[in-house]
């Protein structure tokens, strides 16, 4: 049995005061109804992907659900860092391919904002060993800063290469009317901006944001009833690494994407040259390039030298909504963010940033420095 996605939504990322977490919800949550025809007696079940250590409100999927007028149908919480709404889907095909539930809404939302960020870099921190990282000032910049290190001293890599995947994402941004970040920017200026954990400049980090994403995902009988185009869950993969970086093998890599890729890759019975276009969870400019190698598109070391290659009309167009980097990384709903991205990719509907002909897609989802990552192949 296939397992297809009928309905997307996506909420404006960014700095979002004006809605409180369940209006942040309502949005996407509308669009995906509208896209999928679906009324909401016809969802079975909701999972919420988010981490609502940022947020005020506690228990968050109860609030959300009632106020999406989703009772007394079922809903739980994942919670994975910044790969949770990933997780969400994940949980949400296996529930339909075991026939628990027929139609599954995937929410991922985040309200991060609500706090300072000084706060928002100390929780963040929180996401490494607190034992042995955490208290010596670890933040995400710095565990990024590590990675980056370890690449250009192994392989060579520069910071005009790093710039250079600030410079296309910020490029496709500007395209993108849901990005937090709507204007082109150059290599000059992301080398003369401020240093925040040497060698990432300000311009090579993504930014905190409020946001949300919403799929609704369903078994094959029902897909095919209600869409034309629904867009099928080809594979899946997951995978952990260790959770303190003084027991990881290698810096210059992140062995969870490495492992999670194959296991997308032999489900989907694909190969990483069949991808026409990708979604990879650059929240540095180095965790971009560390991504090419990671999934295959090029080898190993020469993820620098790939960046070209990743605008439309190149090898694999990738973040070609702006990605993180761009659109601002709302950590519950980034994953859902890039689903979205490739559904519409390959229903042909991405306007100006389409990548012709887009048949096969892939999302690459990191949570906190690697310790989880998910990677989901879709097919048109």
């Amino acid at each position: 049995m296939k397992i297809g996605i009928v309905g997307i939504g996506h909420s404006k990322f960014g700095r979002r005061d004006d809605v409180t977490v369940q209006e942040l919800a309502f949005e996407p949550f509308v669009e995906a109804l509208n896209d999928s025809g679906l009324q909401r007696e016809e969802i079975d079940a909701t999972i919420i992907g988010a981490s609502p250590v940022y947020m005020t409100q506690r228990s968050i999927a109860g609030p959300v659900t009632e106020y999406l007028g989703l009772n007394p149908q079922p809903v739980w919480l994942t919670e994975a860092a910044c790969s949770s709404s990933a997780s969400a889907l994940r949980t949400a095909y296996a529930l339909i391919k075991s026939k628990m539930h027929d139609t599954v809404l995937v929410l991922g939302v985040q309200k991060m904002l609500e706090n300072p960020t000084s706060e928002i870099l100390k929780i963040m921190g929180r996401t490494g060993d607190v034992q042995w990282e955490a208290p010596y000032g670890t933040t995400f910049a710095n565990y990024y800063a590590m990675y980056a290190n370890a690449h250009m001293t192994k392989y060579g890599t520069t910071s005009e290469q790093l710039a250079k995947v600030a410079v296309k994402n910020h490029f496709y941004g500007s395209k993108n009317s849901k990005a937090m970040f709507q204007k082109e920017i150059t290599v000059d200026k992301v080398l003369e901006s401020r240093i925040i954990s040497s060698p990432l400049h300000l311009y090579d980090c993504c930014a905190n944001a409020d946001g949300s994403a919403a799929l609704i995902v369903s078994n094959e009988e029902i897909s095919k009833k209600i869409s034309d185009t629904p867009i099928w869950v080809e594979g899946l993969g997951a995978a952990t690494a260790p959770f303190s970086l003084l027991t990881r093998a290698e810096l210059s890599t992140l062995s969870s994407a490495v492992e999670a890729s194959r296991s997308a890759y032999t489900q989907a019975k694909i190969d990483p040259t069949n991808i026409d276009v990708a979604e990879v969870h650059d929240c540095f400019t180095i965790a971009e390039i560390m991504a090419y190698e990671d999934l295959g598109f090029t080898e190993r070391g020469k993820g620098g030298e790939f960046v070209e290659n990743t605008y439309i009309g190149g090898k694999v167009p990738i973040n070609v909504d702006g990605g993180l980097k761009a659109k601002g990384h709302p950590v519950g709903a980034t994953g859902c963010s890039q689903v979205v991205g490739i559904v519409q990719q390959l229903r042909g509907e991405a306007g100006q940033c389409q990548v012709d002909g887009a048949e096969k897609g892939l999302t690459h989802n990191v949570g906190g420095h690697g310790q989880y990552c998910l990677v989901h192949v879709f097919s048109r």
